[in-house]
């Protein structure tokens, strides 16, 4: 992970938490299923899965969460995919172990321990056919989407590894990685914790500017939308700060206990150049997308190009001025990239 730089002044989380649209931050739509799902017995368990399909459509699509996420931070995949295009789509979200509404267990997390438990969701839903899943991951859920689609190649309709990393490597100086470590784990305020982040995820001019989101309206199916609507915010920064605050507010859902050990499963993960020489194979190559940006100061750009590098994939992208979160930045753009990732692995699939 590389150095942090330096956020603008920005307001502080209590003044975003006095703005009218911060009770309205986070999206109610409606899952078409939900439930909590007891996995992984003889693996350390059972504990609980929080899961949340939206949509019910043909194409199955699931979006795996990265390093201290919860579900809701797919919200506006989860609108385009499973609520506008519901009828196509159906879109798994889920809580990994140790975040949100799923268990959080003291034991050591593994990516590999992460994708079967998700595995054990899509069976559960009865996901099971070949060739049926799009599996899409961003940061570490794209660790975990690779040993997903490591574990059952032939399930794998299409994969999408976006801003993630075979295994996390020092591309900096020994100071600078030192230093970044050390920052991170320093104990923090809110305010601190959420520049810090914000610092890592985006492009400072990103921050800076307008806030991007295209909130729902009455047009959305199965959003229920509050009384004035949902409301927009100054910036990029403040939004993505009301829903840090969101989050971490929740004791029980967000704990440092849990973040480390997810933290550990990211830290820890690793697949070898022959073992991406195999997936790109097993999976098929011309299914699978690795998107990464120059920007992106959580997971650096050479762990981009290492994964293109060793996958060979149908489709590498290394995007100028792109940071950690393309699902934020630049929503719509990404919104039809994925589609159109879909709709390939849906046509190679003869369907």
């Amino acid at each position: 992970m590389s150095k942090q730089t330096t956020i603008a002044t920005f307001p502080s989380v209590d003044d975003v938490a006095k703005s009218p649209a911060f009770p309205t931050a986070m999206w109610r739509l409606e899952p078409h299923q939900s439930g909590l799902l007891p996995v992984a017995a003889g693996r350390g368990g059972p504990f609980n899965i929080s899961w949340e399909v939206h949509g019910d459509g043909p194409v199955k699509l699931i979006l795996i969460s990265g390093l201290g996420f919860f579900k809701t931070a797919y919200q506006r995949q989860t609108m385009y995919f499973g609520h506008i295009h519901g009828s196509e789509y159906s879109v798994l979200v889920l809580d990994n172990r140790g975040m949100g509404g799923s268990d959080k267990p003291l034991m050591r997390y593994s990516t590999s321990e992460m994708a079967r438990d998700i595995l054990e969701v899509a069976d559960h839903l009865g996901w099971t056919s070949p060739r049926q899943l799009h599996v899409c991951g961003l940061s570490m859920g794209g660790m975990i989407a690779q040993e997903l689609a490591a574990s059952v190649p032939d399930r794998i309709s299409s994969l999408s590894l976006i801003c993630t990393a075979a295994c996390i490597e020092n591309t900096t100086s020994f100071t600078e990685n030192m230093m970044s470590r050390i920052t991170m784990l320093l104990p923090k305020s809110l305010d601190r914790s959420i520049q810090y982040a914000a610092a890592a995820i985006f492009p400072p001019t990103y921050l800076a500017e307008p806030d991007n989101a295209v909130v729902p309206d009455e047009s959305v199916p199965r959003c229920r939308i509050p009384a004035g609507g949902y409301g927009k915010f100054g910036s990029n920064y403040e939004r993505f700060a009301a829903q840090e605050t969101t989050k971490q507010r929740d004791r029980d859902g967000f704990t440092k206990k849990g973040f480390l050990l997810q933290l550990i499963a990211a830290g820890w993960h690793h697949k070898s150049p022959a073992q991406l020489r195999e997936l790109g194979h097993k999976v098929g190559r011309e299914r699978i997308l690795v998107l990464h940006g120059t920007e992106d100061r959580m997971i650096s750009t050479p762990h981009g190009r290492k994964l293109i590098e060793h996958l060979e994939p149908g489709r590498g992208l290394i995007v100028d001025g792109l940071g950690h979160a393309p699902i934020n930045e630049r929503t719509e753009w990404f919104n039809e990239l994925l589609e159109t990732q879909c709709s390939l692995g849906e046509k190679l699939s003869g369907r």
